[in-house]
């Protein structure tokens, strides 16, 4: 039987990931409420806006959450290589959550320009922008430090999620603080920069969300690494003996480990025995020094044979 050691090491780390997962949940749970009803009190579309984007990152999480746990199955006889394809599919629910929230924010800040001039947002907008911003800093670098130290891409999504509420987060600081000066030196354009950042808020979720769904949908669609990625996998493999030739190495990633496909070339005139063996020390080779490859199919061509 194989073993799959990356799916184990998967196991290993899911503790980490769910911990993760769940102090966004909560902290996303409580930044929700505060936007929300400080954008109600202070009267920020902007503040509104935000909120709504927190509340998406509540659903990415729990997302995520599925798909670590799908991801951490072992493999069956209908996924002999496992499930780590679960944790990109998860991270493409979250890109699409992302670019709906953007496209409702910036229809419901456009609707203030076909309306009265609007108010000035109140201070307390201010002070709940700016501790969101911070806040979600901290959990941007917390859960993109554990996505790369366990390879995790829906973790990897998440802090990006972060990161894109608090670029988001920062624009509605700029246009409520324009609409405050804007107000308090009479100076009417200026009051609009609240609902201008409501689109700029939109237009980078948006964009985090394209960009997330074309990073996973290349592990989707299996494409290969490139020859540089896949260089110092076929520098082990030229440490075997008995390998003459590497003919053909595809290596792709599935979730967060890799599989590898490779035919090499063999002295024709060695046994069968002889061959199987050349093929299974390639296999044990590339497992034992690569913690990221999960399976080696290994394929043998006499070698002078085009």
């Amino acid at each position: 039987m194989v073993i799959h050691k990356a799916v184990n090491l998967l196991r290993t780390n899911t503790r980490p990931i769910i911990i993760a997962t769940w102090i966004g949940i909560i902290v996303n749970a409580l930044l929700t409420v505060l936007k929300g009803v400080g954008g109600f009190l202070s009267g920020s579309r902007a503040l509104l806006a935000d909120a709504l984007h927190s509340a998406s990152d509540i659903a990415g999480s729990i997302v995520v959450l599925f798909g670590v746990k799908i991801a951490n199955k072992p493999p069956d006889k209908e996924h002999p290589y496992g499930h780590g394809k679960a944790e990109n599919i998860a991270s493409i629910i979250v890109a699409f959550l992302l670019i709906v929230v953007g496209i409702e924010i910036s229809i419901s800040s456009s609707k203030i320009f076909f309306g009265e001039i609007p108010v000035a947002p109140g201070k307390l907008a201010l002070v709940i922008i700016i501790i969101s911003i911070l806040i979600k800093e901290v959990l941007f670098h917390y859960k993109y430090h554990l996505g790369k130290k366990y390879n995790s891409s829906a973790l990897i999504s998440e802090a990006w999620h972060h990161r894109s509420d608090s670029m988001s987060s920062f624009a509605a600081l700029l246009g409520i603080g324009s609409a405050i000066i804007g107000e308090h030196f009479n100076i009417s354009l200026l009051l609009y920069g609240d609902a201008i950042a409501g689109i700029i808020v939109s237009v980078i979720v948006i964009k985090v969300g394209y960009d997330l769904a074309k990073e996973s949908s290349i592990v989707i669609m299996e494409k290969v690494l490139d020859k540089e990625s896949s260089k110092i996998y076929k520098q082990t493999v030229r440490t075997v003996d008995g390998v003459m030739r590497i003919d053909q190495m595809y290596a792709r990633t599935h979730g967060s480990y890799v599989v590898i496909d490779i035919k090499i070339s063999v002295d024709p005139e060695i046994t069968v025995k002889e061959g199987h063996d050349i093929a299974k020390e390639v296999k044990q080779t590339l497992l034992k020094k690569h913690k990221d490859i999960e399976d080696v199919l290994v394929h043998l061509n006499p070698f002078g044979e085009d």
